[in-house]
């Protein structure tokens, strides 16, 4: 059964009226909070400070208009973020062969949104020889030691919870507590993550990320720093040391940064057609939002969810083949994926030089038979909805569907997706 929205319009007003919604949000407040649950005092490094100052900015003015779910999940989640951190620097000061784990040669896979990179990713995820973090992880990283570990029990119930506050997320976007997690749930650790944007109404706070490719660098730094904890943690477990393989369509706003902490990174781009990925990315979009925030406005999540995913593509045709790492780019076909997954993920095997086990193979085949469409509900969904032309889109998007030889997507007389004829690419590109 669903939280309804009259109870929680109910809510709004009550707290309103309290003035509970128009408190600030502090970031010595929520560090202070930190500092008391975990008993730990020092972060280390605190490069964090001046994002978190302009998110907690951002989440107070108006524009974002917080509910008091909407509140009081960013507070759990600050809180949360910040006392990772202090367990992280606690750890290292304890456990100094933490930072000298070695992530060799990751696989990032990125594109846009809903264009098969979650689906490639798990795929990837039935060999063995593949890591991902996964959801309990990313949200918990180290274990409460005082008891037994039971995160991947919490998480599964506060997704349940979640469930309840939007209950279209789960045909959206099938998670479990054990599912591979995309990394921005990891940058968001220290507050440079498209992750809030996604999830709140928060244009400054997304400028001010926009506006310097450098800012992504830290986060790519913590990136690397939250893997060796992983890791680590792996090796004391006697689990092996595993091919780390990520996921995240931000990814393609940060390949300066991934290349500079990762210079020995391996790159998946992963097309579709860009007009199919809009209505649906704009939809998902608002469906996280609806429950933080106590107004909503269709139109501004198409015009900017546009605006975004254009910029994305346009990363994506800079690099090419070629993104500066010593492997070529990688290119898979959302069509190509879903029409016959095994070969696909051959291909990006073959590609990066390594082969796919038998056992992955026979694995990817029961993971397609079980979660057939994978695991997505239907989706029906309008261009009007949102704001948003289909021709004025397609136009803006003609250059990266050009670029890559992206065929335009069309409905069977049967309503099931088809494709039309691919536009011919000036310059080849390397296909999985």
């Amino acid at each position: 059964m669903s939280i309804t929205s009259t109870s929680l319009r109910i809510a709004d007003t009550v707290a309103d009226m309290a003035g509970i919604l128009r408190r600030p949000l502090r970031a010595e407040d929520l560090i202070a909070r930190a500092r008391r649950e975990t008993g730990l005092t020092d972060f280390g490094d605190a490069n964090f400070m001046e994002p978190l100052q302009r998110l907690l900015t951002a989440f107070t003015a108006p524009d974002a208009n917080l509910s008091l779910v909407g509140r009081l999940a960013t507070q759990w989640d600050v809180s949360r973020f910040l006392s990772n951190l202090l367990r992280f620097q606690a750890e290292e000061a304890r456990r100094p062969e933490i930072a000298a784990q070695k992530i060799d040669r990751p696989i990032f896979i990125t594109g846009l949104p809903r264009s098969g990179t979650t689906f490639l990713h798990r795929l990837m995820m039935t060999d063995s020889a593949n890591r991902a973090p996964l959801v309990w992880e990313t949200i918990f990283p180290w274990s409460d030691p005082k008891g037994p570990d039971r995160r991947a029990e919490h998480v599964a119930k506060q997704l349940k919870m979640f469930e309840r506050l939007a209950p279209e997320f789960r045909a959206l976007h099938p998670l479990e507590a054990t599912s591979p997690q995309e990394c921005s749930e990891i940058t968001a650790h220290v507050f440079r993550s498209l992750r809030f944007d996604t999830n709140y109404y928060v244009p400054t706070y997304r400028h001010w990320l926009d506006n310097d490719v450098r800012r992504h660098l830290p986060a790519y730094q913590f990136h690397q720093r939250f893997l060796r904890h992983l890791q680590y943690q792996d090796m004391q477990r006697q689990t092996g040391h595993a091919r780390w393989v990520l996921k995240c369509p931000e990814h393609v706003f940060a390949l300066n940064a991934i290349r500079a902490v990762y210079p020995d990174a391996r790159l998946i781009f992963v097309h579709r057609d860009p007009v199919k990925v809009l209505l649906s990315v704009a939809h998902l979009t608002e469906v996280l939002r609806r429950p933080f925030t106590r107004s909503l406005d269709p139109a501004t999540i198409g015009r900017d969810e546009s605006a975004r995913w254009l910029a994305g593509a346009e990363r994506m045709m800079h690099a090419g083949d070629d993104a500066g790492l010593p492997e070529p780019v990688c290119h898979v076909h959302h069509m190509d994926l879903i029409s016959d997954p095994v070969a696909t993920v051959e291909g990006v095997y073959r590609h990066f030089g390594m082969t796919l086990p038998d056992a992955a193979a026979t694995s990817i085949e029961q993971y397609v038979d079980a979660k057939p469409n994978g695991g997505y509900g239907p989706r029906h969904y309008a261009f009007k909805d949102h704001g948003l032309d289909e021709a004025t889109e397609r136009e803006r998007f003609r250059p990266y569907m050009v670029r890559f030889g992206i065929a335009a997507e069309v409905a069977s007389s049967r309503g099931r997706p088809g494709v039309a004829a691919p536009a011919r690419s000036p310059a080849p590109t390397t296909q999985a």
